[in-house]
């Protein structure tokens, strides 16, 4: 753990004034109580006198000047160390949820000797002090900004531990594997092996497993986090940008008979039932001479192969097997709509969708049709509970550990690669010593994520913590 043992003392509003009935004020370090007494006047007794996990009545006098003036009355919460959220002196002044109240009491607090907190920074004495890891420290910001059922709860698993538990169990496995490689150079002389070769192979192959399971966790849980993205695309005046309106219910992107109007991509994000769905309105597909639309046309294209679904909207068979060629069947889910059914009569509307069928079937695809029309509501929201429906395996066990975080998942992909020129340097007879550096290097990618032993730890933590909102 680092050593840095703060010795300031930090205030900052943990809530956003004036949205609400209160607003609360956070304070906390070694003179937080000291501080707490010389702006507050509790009913009974003083805050440093009173018991843990306590809450009194008090006033706030807003001047020293005018002692008749009454600022506010306040609840106060006390919180002793270590046993408290960031393991220091904290108290919690919870007032009416005023901008003016707010600010003056944060200001009384300063001039009472505590400082303005930066952003995360209660967050990073809890980390600091012992009391969470690295990687929950990060999932605090993701609790925060969960948006749906779902990323909340992956969010509060990574909060309450499990993927740090995860983590200490590779760990602990790594560190028997080098320290049994590294007692046999302090016995080099003797030529002595602690180390069973096969035994090594063994773990380091179900370490690399469990390490990869992990990574691979990696794009269901930023789908979860960021929203499962959607690629809405076909040919010009396909209705894709209706589609869009339709599924946000509101207009977010311009509806025209011209052909081209769309020249960019315009995203959504939309919560259906508990998911969240990115959805991406691109450029229609045609040939252009038009600079500006040819680079939206490519980049539709791109927003293709990145989604994990694909809303087709094809206006011929021509132009779904023009989409159909930049599907990755494999990791991509497609629909086939057939929009404008209110300009169709019902024969038409089989006969298309006998077409669209019969090409899917042929080509051996996987493909969900949806008769709709974008304009007048129809076939939305089966469009939108088919789109549930498919992310069913996304969310059916979401107690699982998923990794949702970038430096996570690099730190992992970089353990696992060291794990492998461990394995090979132990089939080919390489010295001990070589091998347990690699296995020290995983250690280190592991370390990485929890926060142990960081290289150049304030600029490292200072990037961590700075996307945290101030008051957290």
């Amino acid at each position: 753990m680092i050593n840095n043992i703060y010795q300031d003392t930090i205030v900052a509003p943990a809530t956003t004034p004036g949205t609400g009935a209160i607003s609360i004020v956070r304070l906390s370090g070694p003179r937080a109580f000291e501080i707490a007494d010389k702006v507050i006047t509790l009913k009974s007794g003083t805050v440093s006198s009173a018991k843990a996990y306590t809450i009194h009545f008090g006033s706030v006098i807003s001047s020293e000047v005018e002692k008749s003036l009454l600022l506010d009355e306040v609840l106060v919460s006390v919180f002793r160390a270590p046993h408290s959220y960031n393991g220091e002196d904290s108290v919690e002044i919870s007032t009416h949820a005023s901008s003016y109240i707010v600010t003056e009491l944060i200001r009384l607090l300063i001039s009472a000797g505590a400082r303005m907190a930066e952003p995360g920074e209660f967050t990073r004495r809890a980390f600091i002090n012992g009391k969470i890891d690295l990687a929950q420290a990060e999932a605090v910001a993701d609790v925060i900004s969960s948006t749906t059922s779902a990323s909340h709860r992956v969010a509060m698993n990574q909060l309450k531990g499990h993927f740090s538990n995860e983590l200490e169990s590779l760990r602990e496995q790594l560190l028997e594997m080098a320290s049994l490689l590294e007692l046999e150079l302090d016995f080099s002389e003797e030529d002595v092996e602690f180390a069973d070769r096969s035994r090594l192979l063994e773990l380091i192959g179900r370490t690399i497993g469990h390490i990869d399971k992990l990574a691979g966790s990696f794009k269901a849980g930023n789908m979860i986090k960021n929203g499962v993205p959607v690629a809405i695309v076909g040919p010009t005046n396909a209705g894709k940008s209706t589609l869009l309106n339709a599924l946000a219910g509101e207009d977010r992107a311009i509806v025209s008979d011209i052909a081209g109007t769309t020249r960019d991509t315009i995203e959504e994000v939309i919560n259906l039932e508990g998911i969240l769905f990115r959805f991406i309105d691109t450029a229609g597909l045609r040939d252009s001479e038009d600079v500006v639309e040819k680079m939206g046309i490519e980049r539709s294209y791109r927003k293709l192969s990145e989604a994990s679904v694909v809303l087709a909207l094809p206006d011929s068979l021509t132009s779904l097997e023009e989409i159909c060629s930049h599907i990755d069947f494999s990791s991509q889910k497609l629909f086939i709509l057939v929009n404008k059914a209110d300009l169709l009569s019902q024969d038409d509307i089989n006969k298309i969708v006998i077409a669209f069928n019969t090409f899917v079937i042929n080509n051996n695809y996987q493909a969900v049709i949806i008769t709709m029309s974008a304009k007048t509501g129809l076939g939305v929201q089966e469009l939108k509970s088919a789109l549930s429906d498919s992310q069913k395996d996304l969310v059916s066990n979401l107690d699982s550990v998923f990794i949702t975080n970038e430096r996570h998942y690099n730190s992992l992909l970089q353990a696992s690669a060291s794990l492998r020129a461990a394995r090979t340097a132990l089939e080919g007879g390489t010295p001990s010593e070589l091998v347990a550096e690699d296995l020290r290097a995983a250690i280190s990618s592991i370390n990485a994520i929890l926060g142990r032993d960081l290289l150049d730890p304030d600029t490292i933590l200072h990037s961590i913590f700075a996307k945290h909102c101030i008051g957290k």
